[in-house]
């Protein structure tokens, strides 16, 4: 990436000494990082570490307490967005920014900042056609932008950086929402250009595999200081891990035992199902999971997934087909979950398997308050046992609280998912339904969930494991299947596929 042609028109950026307070919480505590003209370079660090105020703070979303921004050497003033585009500084955010129902020139159009009132079409288009003829990669550009694909989409807004003329990029997240094939292919492009120094990219990203295919430096952040940098290239995983955890213990993940049991636990028979409107949002739906089997449901976001959970979670009616465990007609509903063992962390715990301002020991009674020891005379509920219990509980899946008294919306994202499982997994399970168990959680929780999760498997449990991160379920998974438009595409033992394989049929190959 440093054999560069001298023509190139990438900045270079240094922030030094960012500092960015809000009331009692430092944010970013004196940090300084340095992004070389024609660099591609990732900016590392857990949720809430201080990446998305150190860019804001460097967009002028935010205006820091203190601390310089350098381009090209020169210290520049950004006090607003406006300012930043300006200075050729401009950021593609993790949601796209794009006005579906316009055209992809509409959208590019309407970006510039002296778009006239009246467009002359004739003109821009012939200015457009030539643009792109100069550019990497293409999109239609008479396509209505709703028509797009999601790898489309994120190129488009690529391509509208490089239209208004903002060469040192800002990507955030940039490949949550694209298939693995798109996201290499985008990347790619991407460091090609650095590489001949027409940009300089700057990357928050959460993926090691990213980060050491694409990247040439990087920098991390914890908890709003700095606490390393060094070359992508060199540097080990484990470094750049330790860097963004510091000496946070990790839990390795149990081994995966071998499990000659192929009893069939769970079979999904021809699921159909449909939005409010009556639009099909899932269509036959066939799947069999075993006794001591992960399957890994994988997709681009917004292919059906989430209202597969919610027909499994009995949120969502089916307008066709059956679930059946242990070869019985599953109708869900409380009693039943109950009754066949089956178990569940559904997406945004806090919000879908919780009620905030109930304490952590109320939310973790949730399957048993009408049990003993909790409950008597099938009605009576005894406050000891029950705090007992969540006792017992909190110590032994570690869930940090101030007391269990404490309402579950006070502790952090990975505590709630630890208690909400340590309520789902105290007792026996046949059946874990999961989706995205571990998004947004910091590096130690995510070892430990998923820790959990394989430790179920291994004892015999049915484990369905929807996820949008394809490195969870090649890490989890026994096999794999891949949703696209509602329905099941492809199904493969781990084993027998690849990354790139499985990559195709997210994209609908």
């Amino acid at each position: 990436m440093n054999a560069v042609a001298p023509m190139g028109r990438a900045p270079s950026l240094e922030a030094t000494g960012m500092t960015k307070i809000f009331g009692p919480l430092v944010a970013l505590d004196d940090v300084s990082i340095s992004v070389p003209a024609g660099s591609f370079h990732a900016l590392l660090g857990e949720n809430g570490a201080g990446k998305s105020t150190l860019v804001k703070s460097i967009m002028g979303f935010y205006s820091p307490d203190k601390g310089s921004v350098k381009l090209d050497g020169k210290e520049v003033s950004i006090k607003t967005p406006k300012d930043a585009r300006a200075h050729g500084i401009g950021m593609v955010y993790q949601h796209f920014t794009l006005v579906p129902c316009l055209t992809a020139a509409e959208n590019l159009v309407i970006s510039r900042a002296d778009a006239p009132s009246v467009i002359d079409w004739r003109k821009e288009k012939k200015a457009l056609s030539e643009f792109m003829e100069t550019m990497p990669f293409k999109v239609p550009l008479d396509a209505q932008v709703a028509t797009l694909s999601a790898g489309e989409k994120q190129k488009l807004e690529i391509l509208k950086l490089l239209y208004l003329d903002q060469r040192f990029m800002i990507l955030d997240e940039p490949t949550s929402v694209l298939t693995p094939g798109e996201a290499d292919e985008m990347l790619g492009l991407l460091g090609d250009m650095a590489a001949k120094k027409e940009i300089t990219v700057l990357m928050i990203s959460h993926k090691f595999r990213e980060v050491k295919a694409f990247c040439d430096g990087f920098t991390v952040l914890r908890r709003g200081k700095l606490t390393g940098s060094g070359d992508a290239q060199s540097a080990s995983i484990a470094e750049m891990s330790r860097m963004m955890i510091g000496d946070t213990e990790v839990r390795e993940r149990a081994a995966r035992t071998q499990h000659n049991d192929k009893r069939e636990v769970l079979e999904l028979a021809g699921i159909f199902a449909e939005d409010a409107e009556g639009t099909p949002v899932l269509s036959s739906i066939n799947l069999k999971v075993n006794a001591g089997e992960i399957v890994g449901i994988a997709g681009v976001s917004g292919n059906g997934q989430s209202a597969l959970v919610e027909v499994l979670a009995g949120q969502r009616a089916m307008s066709d087909g059956a679930i059946r465990i242990q070869a019985q007609n599953f109708a869900p509903k409380r009693s039943n979950f109950d009754r066949y063992k089956v178990f569940g962390l559904p997406e945004e715990p806090l919000k879908n398997a919780t009620v905030p301002r109930m304490s952590v020991a109320e939310n973790l009674a949730f399957r048993a308050f009408d049990k003993p020891p909790v409950a008597s005379l099938g009605w009576w509920m005894s406050p000891g046992p029950l705090r007992k219990r969540a006792e017992e509980l909190i110590k032994l899946y570690r869930v940090k609280t101030t007391s269990p008294d404490a309402p579950i919306e006070t502790l952090s994202g990975g505590n709630v998912q630890r208690a909400v499982l340590a309520r789902e997994l105290s007792g026996d399970v046949d059946v874990l339904i999961v989706a995205n168990p571990c998004f947004g959680l910091d590096f130690a929780s995510v070892a430990d969930i998923r820790s959990q999760i394989m430790e179920q498997r291994n004892r015999g449990a049915a484990v369905l494991l929807v996820s949008e991160d394809l490195d969870e379920i090649l890490e989890l998974a026994d096999r794999v299947a891949v949703m696209s438009g509602g329905t099941i595409t492809y199904v493969a033992a781990i084993q027998e596929t690849d990354r790139n394989v499985i990559g195709q049929h997210m994209a609908g190959h």
